[in-house]
């Protein structure tokens, strides 16, 4: 599994032209290229922005934010300390070594149907949603933006941490969301054996990671993860994903899409310095259940959210879930809070029995995956 995601990373850029930079990009109103003054090579995602939510990527907060991101959802515990992380590693690890025990207990066309080809829009059996926004695209979209980090931070083969990186995020998001659970499973088999190489493959080409920046202008919006060491709980993790598609030429107006854990579609307006005011609503993943013996899908609950960001890293959000826990969220990133070389970040939440949690991320502390924080309720 490991070697198979090392593989594609480390040959799926063997296709790309080499030499060629693009340098006519540009977003909203304001002007950019892809290339970084001292940097060789193009950067689509990783910018080295020391504001934002792009101040805070880093190796380790997404393989904390993707690999625990499972635990926001009601139904699940969010104390890390509570995972059967050994049982859950055999077992996906053996599903993912024989991957037709899983796909014969659910049944080919079951498998295909519903984790594959995306045939249906019943939720019980649209697996294949996430499997191509979150594992194609955002997958995708992590390994090129961790390839960049790392070269950018003139680290030795740039692609071969990024599949390290990516590789130990999906198989801990396995891990958590397999548990206790023994038996076949075929969400990780499409998971590790399909999607996420697809999405190496796919980002690995210059052209698609220029659309997508250039056109779509994704970026990672992911939460401030924060540790609450009086209730052994982690808060507020989850890789997020944003695109906007601009509807002039100035960029000015946009349709505005973000995805993750929630999913909410609605406008952008961007100013000539930049700046940029989002909203929109959708859904958001609710409570994970069983389909049945060998897969499972989410509830959804409703979901809004407005969003401030500067060149597309992300400074302030508010969102709305009709969830039991974080019904309300709020995060300011670094950049905003005036502290000079500490650059704290802040997490507040609000669930529907009045209980508050609230958190602190050190922006200066830049190998710290997670910020500390409490809560006011003594349940």
């Amino acid at each position: 599994m490991t070697l198979l995601f090392l593989l594609v990373a480390a040959t799926a850029h063997a296709g790309a032209e080499p030499g060629v930079h693009y340098t006519d990009i540009t977003f909203g109103a304001a002007g950019w290229t892809d290339s970084l003054p001292g940097h060789e090579g193009s950067y689509y995602f990783y910018r080295g922005q020391d504001y934002g939510s792009q101040s805070l990527i880093h190796p380790l907060r997404l393989i904390l934010n993707g690999g625990f991101g499972i635990m926001q959802i009601s139904n699940r515990d969010n104390r890390p300390g509570s995972i059967a992380y050994a049982t859950g590693a055999r077992n996906v690890a053996r599903n993912l070594a024989f991957p037709g025990w899983a796909i014969a207990e659910m049944g080919f066309w079951d498998f295909l149907s519903s984790e594959v080809i995306p045939v249906s829009v019943n939720s019980g059996n649209a697996q294949y949603w996430p499997n191509y926004m979150n594992h194609v695209l955002g997958g995708g979209m992590s390994y090129r933006m961790m390839e960049e980090y790392f070269r950018y931070h003139e680290w030795r083969r740039p692609r071969l941490m990024a599949g390290l990186t990516l590789f130990s995020y999906h198989f801990l998001n396995e891990v958590v969301e397999n548990n206790d659970r023994e038996g076949p499973n075929a969400d990780p088999v499409a998971d590790f054996w399909i999607f996420n190489p697809a999405g190496i493959i796919l980002f690995s080409s210059d052209a698609v990671s220029r659309f997508f920046s250039e056109s779509l202008h994704m970026a990672d919006w992911s939460y401030q993860p924060v540790l609450m060491p009086g209730r052994e709980e982690l808060q507020n993790m989850g890789q997020n994903y944003v695109v906007k598609w601009h509807l002039d030429r100035k960029g000015l107006r946009s349709i505005f899409y973000r995805w993750g854990g929630h999913a909410e579609l609605g406008m952008s307006l961007t100013d000539y310095q930049g700046r940029c005011l989002s909203w929109g609503v959708g859904l958001v993943a609710k409570n994970l259940r069983d389909v049945d013996q060998i897969a499972k899908t989410a509830d959804l609950a409703t979901s809004a959210g407005i969003f401030y960001d500067r060149h597309n890293s992300l400074l302030a959000s508010l969102q709305y879930a009709r969830t039991k826990e974080l019904r309300w969220r709020l995060n300011l990133y670094p950049g905003v809070i005036p502290a000079g070389p500490l650059k704290p970040g802040l997490f507040v939440g609000l669930n529907d029995r009045d209980r508050m949690m609230f958190g602190v991320t050190f922006g200066n502390l830049t190998h710290l995956p997670f910020g500390l924080g409490g809560t006011n309720a003594s349940e």
